[in-house]
């Protein structure tokens, strides 16, 4: 069987890439709708965004926001993955999971939450056509038949509203038209790789339109289980992720209707932790690594159903504005279990040594609703403006269960949470001159909380029930102006604020007890530039910040009893700059480029950590044993983060053409926990991917592709138990892919 050696990332190639990015940064442009057709003198097209819940053109919206769309979003999600394919396509974004598919974890300018548990809050909101998921296991839902990604940097305090002092990942799905036409794709590639999807859409008649999109991904099971354990699975990493849309559209003078059912089923195997997978006293894989293999001697399996119902509702009041309102209820049902040391050998050092013959697992149910009504005005003079309430409720049951070496359940905890949000917004915008555009807004938030958690508990130290309630209240918003320089540029300055509600974590297993942390907020000011340049040949957006997150929430991971437990830090800080651009140099020709500099640091003198808990090499300081993290980097917050894409065609005489498209995202080191140890310092990654082809005449197109060229292998994230435990990055795949659009 052959092996995949971890590799560091190509210097030469690093260095490269960023000296590409300074050259075209210098010429400036922006990497956004890349894929648009360009106009009939070949320039850069107009880009369109929601950032503000309008439609307006993006160099007009003063907030650092990145869209998506089109042949990038088809190309790195070509392989059958998931929405993870999103990090580092944009500045400062970067997504990773210790839970596969189910459980994604975002971070924004590096502020993200690496924390493990079901009911853990995330700074940076997922909204999925128009509604904000509150659990990562909804923020999972796969990403297919979209219209758009954009990505808004910075707190979204006002519009979006709480859990958003990082940021908002907006996704919107392409909507039914009244024309008739859709589309399908299909992929296949090696490790047994399918990635399938389709839509159609058109009239039915009567003011109604439909859309109905579907979404089939799978992989062999591809990684061997050599433990020789009788309650294992003999194959490892394989799944089958289906998902259904149908989108129902009424319209009728001034009222418009969209109604969104969907669902998702999956079912695979759980992310693989890897025990001993780090070389002590480096970063480096131990000798006799292959991805390829493992040996775990646990139960392993993992399930995923969800679904929910949206309703979007507008109605234009004549010289008055229009009151929308959105409806909608979301629901998962998610069974995993994992052998948690990631290993089966219990002497000795090294590759495969497991701590303890356990299991863990159990099932999470995450139930939410939510309500909100905006009203946007008409332009009154100089003026116009939104307003708007909103409602949240969420029930999210799950259990923990534990299973000793011959796979049989010897405890089970229950839990039974409740999280209600309210909240009451308004913004307004100021025509105050010809050139200059103020814009200011204002949103409370209330958040009440309550946890319960009982059932069966083996493990000493721990008693059943209890219950514990945080409550909290913020007001948020921000103040921005837009300077017109040049009819193609615009500068802009923003200041921010967010807010991230107070937070309960509730693991008691591993002699743990419930802990909670109080609300944090983030305060955000930026300055940017947008425009467009060389006769609309590039298209330019640069953006510098600066930010302070009192009373961060932080998550203590870990240790060599691996508990997980909420504190509170004195504050983080950080800084950086975002430049993406796009540029036409030539007919056939389309480059983009995006990059950004994220400094983080946590700053509060007294406050210590556990240190890790498997021998791995401390770098801080142990003061009372405590591992002191004032300095640290944020948890996964890399200081570069970049991205390239060139795409050129060649068009025949017969009306089809040829196409070859390139992409490069690249994430410097990460930090893995709050402490900093030489072991658990994730090395720097970048991804190539390829595709070329060939398409008709007719519009079918016939491709091959190949992501991580270079089959660059490495840790993306740890388990900080007793053993070194890692787990590492998708290896080389390749394949062919047919789509027509109709």
């Amino acid at each position: 069987m052959s092996k995949l050696n971890q590799r560091a990332p190509n210097k030469l190639t690093a260095a490269l890439s960023g000296a590409s990015l300074l050259v075209l940064s210098l010429c400036a442009g922006q990497a956004v709708a890349e894929d648009a057709p360009p106009a009939e003198d070949g320039s850069v097209t107009e880009v369109v965004v929601t950032a503000s819940r309008r439609l307006e053109k993006a160099i007009d919206v003063p907030i650092a926001v990145t869209t998506i769309s089109g042949t990038k979003l088809d190309v790195i999600n070509s392989s059958g993955l998931d929405i993870r394919v999103l990090s580092a396509r944009t500045p400062s974004l970067t997504v990773e999971s210790s839970f596969g598919r189910t459980y994604p974890r975002f971070y924004i300018r590096g502020l993200g939450n690496p924390d493990f548990d079901v009911n853990a809050a995330q700074p940076v909101s997922v909204v999925y056509d128009g509604v904000a998921m509150e659990s990562p296991m909804l923020k999972a839902f796969p990403i297919f038949d979209l219209a758009s990604v954009e990505v808004l940097r910075g707190p979204q305090g006002t519009l979006f509203g709480r859990n958003t002092p990082a940021g908002v990942v907006k996704l919107d799905s392409a909507k039914p038209s009244d024309i008739f036409g859709g589309y399908y794709s299909v992929a296949a590639g090696n490790l047994g790789t399918v990635n399938a999807e389709g839509a159609i859409t058109g009239p039915l008649g009567h003011g109604f339109t439909a859309r109905l999109s579907g979404l089939v991904q799978r992989r062999d099971d591809w990684v061997d289980n050599i433990s020789g354990s009788a309650i294992s699975p003999k194959k490892l990493e394989g799944y089958e992720d289906k998902a259904l849309r149908a989108q129902l559209a009424y319209e009728n003078g001034n009222f418009n209707a969209l109604l969104n059912v969907h669902v998702r089923d999956l079912d695979g195997t759980p992310r693989i932790f890897r025990a001993g997978v780090f070389q002590k006293g480096t970063n480096d894989f131990i000798a006799g690594f292959d991805i390829k293999k493992v040996s775990l001697d646990g139960l392993a399996s993992q399930s995923l159903s969800s679904g929910g119902v949206g309703l979007t509702m507008s109605y234009a009041f004549e010289g008055m504005g229009t009151l929308n309102s959105i409806t909608a209820f979301e629901t998962a049902e998610v069974s995993s279990t994992g052998d948690i040391d990631g290993g089966s050998i219990y002497s000795g050092t090294g590759l495969y040594r497991g701590a303890f013959p356990s299991n863990t697992g159990g099932t999470s149910k995450p139930t939410e609703f939510s309500q909100e009504l905006r009203f946007e005005t008409e332009q009154f003079g100089k003026w116009r403006g939104q307003f708007g309430v909103y409602y949240f409720t969420q029930t999210l049951k799950f259990s923990e269960k534990g299973y000793d070496s011959a796979g049989k359940q010897n405890q089970n905890v229950l839990h039974d949470n409740l999280n209600i949000n309210y909240g009451l917004f308004g913004s307004a915008e100021y025509q105050a001159t010809d050139k200059l555009t103020l814009r200011g807004g204002l949103r409370y938030s209330s958040d009440r909380k309550k946890d319960l958690v009982g059932g069966q508990a083996t493990l000493p130290g721990v008693t059943l029930p209890v219950t514990t309630r945080v409550d909290g209240d913020n007001v948020s918003g921000d103040f921005s102006a837009t300077y017109v320089l040049t009819p193609s540029v615009n500068l802009y300055a923003r200041v921010a604020t967010g807010y991230l509600a107070p937070a309960i974590q509730d693991r008691v297993n591993f002699f743990g007890a419930p802990t909670t942390a109080t609300e944090q907020t983030s305060t955000s000011g930026e300055v940017g530039m947008k425009g467009v340049f060389m006769q609309r040949k590039l298209r330019f957006d640069l953006s510098v910040y600066a930010f302070e997150t009192k009373d961060i929430q932080l998550t203590a991971v870990g240790g060599s009893v691996n508990t997980a437990k909420l504190i509170n830090a004195e504050k983080a800080i950080g800084r950086g700059i975002e430049i993406d651009l796009e540029a036409r140099p030539i007919a056939n020709l389309v480059l983009t480029a995006g990059a950004s500099y994220n400094y983080t640091e946590i700053q509060d003198p007294t406050l210590g950590v556990g240190p890790c808990g498997g021998g791995c090499t401390m770098r801080d300081p142990i003061v009372g044993g405590f591992a002191r993290i004032d300095g640290n980097p944020l948890p996964q917050a890399p200081k570069l983060v970049t991205n390239l894409t060139a795409q050129y065609s060649w068009p025949l005489t017969s009306g089809a053409k040829v196409f070859v498209y390139g992409d490069y995202a690249y994430r410097s080191t990460v930090n893995f926990f709050l402490y900093e140890a030489v072991e658990f310092k994730g090395k720097a990654f970048g991804q190539l991917g390829l595709r070329g082809g060939y398409v008709t005449s007719g519009g079918m197109e016939i491709a091959a592709y190949v992501r991580n060229l270079s089959d660059e292998i490495v840790a993306e994230s740890a388990i900080d138990f007793n053993n070194l435990t890692g787990m590492v990055s998708e290896p080389r795949t390749y394949g062919i892919s047919l789509k027509k659009a109709f």
